[in-house]
Formats: structure tokens, C-alpha cells, sequence
């Protein structure tokens, strides 16, 4: 499968976006990172990969949209390729309301996880390919903590910030 690949500037710094093509998808690419300078595991384009942004046309202006404050739902395809409790947790994080916060124990409840789990619902919110897009900003400490954030906690007090 080819690997598309572009960079856009945001308000967080260059984002990277990676995807496929899908003819299902908004703008015929599913989406399957979007990380920003300095992530811990940020997908990286390989030779074999090809930068190609027009395949992102319309990811970059929901993109410009939302950090604009125009738009609360990207309505975008994703193609990641988690185990199947990560993506429980990704999905589990797609539910969480724009301008809303969560606990980490309150994800590890909505995808059956015990109180011991939620070591690993952290590490796979940590792992989430998608900042931005799937909220994992929106996870707070149980005690209101800024806690966690593969982006950086200043992007993701910005990001709390535009949404309040």
C-alpha cells in the first residue's frame, strides 16, 4: 500500500499527516497519523513514501477550520492499526465532546478495563497516532491534572484552551 505524506503549519507547529488512499474517505485519503515536531513515536515518511498534498486538501482545511474555531468534528476517515484494546481505547476517546474532559479511569471504565488497567489505557491513549483529530487532549489526571501528552502539555493546554 503507498504511504502519502504531508506537512501543514498550525497553530501547535508543522504537523505531519500520513495516509492511504480510500475511496470511501473525505478528499480519497484515510488518515493514519497526524503527529506534531518533537512527538514521543511520531511516524515518519520512508523511501518509499510519497509527499503528496493534495491528497490532504480536505484534512487540512477541517484542520484550519477547527484551530480556527469553526468546526468541533472532523468527519474524517482513519486507518490505524492498533491492537485490538488500543483501538478500543481510540474509540473510546472519539466519544469524548469537544470542549469536554475525561479521566483516565473514566476511559478505562467505558472499554471494560479494571482500575488496575489504567497504566494501559494510558499507554495506549499515549500511543494514539491521531493527536488532534482523536481527542486524546481531552484526558486529564482524575484530580483536574494536566497530565500526560505525546504532543507536549503546552499543546495540549492550547488545545484545552481553543475548546473551552
Amino acid at each position: 500500500m503507498t504511504v502519502l505524506y504531508t506537512e501543514i503549519d498550525s497553530p501547535l507547529g508543522l504537523l505531519l499527516l500520513t495516509g492511504e488512499p480510500s475511496p470511501t474517505a473525505p478528499g480519497g485519503t484515510a488518515l493514519a497519523s497526524l503527529s506534531v515536531p518533537g512527538q514521543k513515536g511520531a511516524a515518519r515518511p520512508g523511501p518509499g513514501d510519497r509527499r503528496e498534498p493534495a491528497a490532504f486538501a480536505e484534512a487540512e482545511r477541517r484542520l484550519k477550520a477547527y484551530f480556527a474555531g469553526e468546526l468541533r468534528d472532523f468527519g474524517l476517515e482513519y486507518t490505524t492499526h492498533g491492537t485490538e484494546f488500543r483501538e478500543k481505547v481510540w474509540s473510546a476517546l472519539d466519544a469524548v465532546p469537544y470542549g469536554r474532559t475525561t479521566t483516565y479511569g473514566e476511559i478505562a471504565a467505558r472499554v471494560g478495563a479494571s482500575r488496575m488497567a489504567v497504566r494501559a489505557v494510558g499507554g495506549a491513549i499515549g500511543a494514539n497516532p491521531l493527536l488532534v483529530l482523536r481527542p486524546c487532549h481531552r484526558v486529564i489526571g482524575a484530580d483536574g491534572s494536566m497530565t500526560g501528552y505525546a504532543g507536549g502539555l503546552e499543546r495540549k493546554r492550547l488545545l484545552l484552551d481553543l475548546e473551552s
